[in-house]
């Protein structure tokens, strides 16, 4: 249920000059799994503008395709997670809790393109499941049968995709087809995936393989393997390259996005904080700052990498794939998620509305 209305747009946020879209250096929201809250950073100047309350255990965190809204999986900690908060990014509030009636620890999630409903992972019950936005009404359940169902992704054909931890493997299902729900199997300790822009193929990152599968759509099995040492945890597409986070070595792995030939990798220099309690990888790697999350600028030459283990955001420029900057963030960020200063004009609607 929606805790709160929103106030009209125009009283939170100004209408954006001419070309400014164009120059727009944007905004992120991290997400701070330990610390159960939400920090929203201006890009432009550097600074935080403000720290918003989650649920417990917040990991991953999506942006609704007009930028105006970001919604959180409640992940949980000790106990499973059953909800998702809702924050109007305009007005830098917290305005909604969808309860999702279980605790199914959510996990990834992901906008449909008009922003009318998130596909969702409930890994406690290894089903991905369609909510609508900003009911919150659950629309579809998909068993997968796959242990640790975590991550998810959606192409340009309506079919969403399913890392799938536990099982190694990679889960699809699309509603009003049959068999509702496929999966293969692609290394173990499937986690990081994501779908090259041209909707034809998926890569999985394989955390326990030290692996990176090539998933081609159209046939559904795995046409290359790479590579990929230090536990890689996510998969980013930008700038027509493919990165992955590899939190072991504390370091972040470039390909080419076509081929998949190794572009190197970049190291974070940054130190790790206190690994005292509450972190999800407390002395699992040593020094390492422990990348995760990550996220690109719209015009793919920035991207913003969480370093849970440092308690920072490292800027890396895409192009000379050197670290440029940094920000300092709360206990473990993780989830994280660029958008633009100014949200889309007309699109949406307002809760309550």
């Amino acid at each position: 249920m929606w805790t709160s209305l929103l106030l009209p747009l125009s009283l939170c946020l100004p209408a954006p000059h001419p070309g400014q879209v164009e120059a727009d250096p944007g905004r992120l929201v991290v997400l701070n799994k330990a610390a159960n809250t939400a920090m929203i950073f201006d890009l432009a100047s550097g600074k935080r503008l403000v720290t918003l309350p989650t649920g417990n255990g917040p990991h991953e965190v999506a942006v609704s395709p007009d930028g105006r809204r970001a919604v959180v999986a409640n992940y949980g900690r000790q106990q499973a997670g059953s909800s998702l908060t809702v924050l109007d990014l305009p007005c830098l509030e917290v305005v909604a809790t969808l309860d999702l009636g279980k605790p199914i620890r959510p996990h990834g999630l992901v906008f449909t393109p008009d922003g009318e409903s998130l596909w969702v992972t409930a890994e406690a019950s290894q089903e991905v499941w369609r909510v609508s936005f900003p009911a919150g009404e659950v629309l579809d359940r998909f068993r997968t049968g796959q242990a640790a169902t975590h991550m998810v992704a959606l192409d340009n054909q309506g079919w969403a995709y399913s890392a799938n931890i536990g099982s190694g493997s990679l889960s699809r299902v699309r509603p009003g087809f049959q068999p509702e729900v496929q999966s293969m199997a692609t290394g173990a300790g499937a986690e990081g995936i994501a779908v090259r822009p041209d909707g034809r193929q998926v890569w999985v990152s394989n955390r326990q393989a030290d692996t990176v599968s090539v998933v081609d759509l159209e046939s559904w099995e795995v046409v290359k393997t790479l590579g990929c040492k230090g536990f890689p945890i996510r998969v980013l597409f930008t700038g027509g390259k493919a990165l992955v986070t590899c939190p072991q070595d504390g370091a972040l792995a470039f390909f080419d996005g076509q081929s998949g030939a190794d572009l190197g990798r970049t190291s974070f220099a940054a130190k790790a904080a206190d690994q005292g309690e509450g972190r999800l990888f407390r002395n699992q790697f040593g020094s390492s700052p422990v990348p995760i999350g990550m996220t690109a600028n719209s015009a793919g030459t920035r991207v913003y990498v969480a370093l849970a283990g440092a308690d920072q955001v490292a800027i890396v420029n895409l192009d000379s794939q050197e670290v440029i900057g940094s920000l300092t963030t709360g206990k473990e960020p993780d989830g994280i998620a660029w958008y633009p200063s100014q949200p889309a004009q007309g699109l949406g609607t307002a809760a309550g509305d």
